[in-house]
């Protein structure tokens, strides 16, 4: 586990997810092509996945690919 932050705006991140959140652009914003193209094809995990990446995003726990976390604030 890491403390590394990441250097992806989080409220970038946050709003790519509120507003294009079926479209996994997210996800693919912060390196996780693969999971972002997954996310494309469920359409956000039927909706589950869109609320986790939500909470883990605002609680400071969603990461990048290399494993940084990304934050909402500095």
């Amino acid at each position: 586990m890491t403390d590394a932050v990441s250097q992806k705006s989080g409220i970038a991140c946050l709003l790519f997810l509120i507003f294009l959140s079926p479209l996994g652009i997210h996800r693919m914003y912060v390196g996780k092509v693969g999971t972002g193209i997954l996310y494309l094809l469920t359409l956000g995990g039927f909706g589950i996945w869109w609320l986790v990446d939500l909470i883990l995003l605002c609680v400071g726990s969603f990461t990048d690919s290399n494993g940084a976390k990304v934050k909402l604030s500095n």
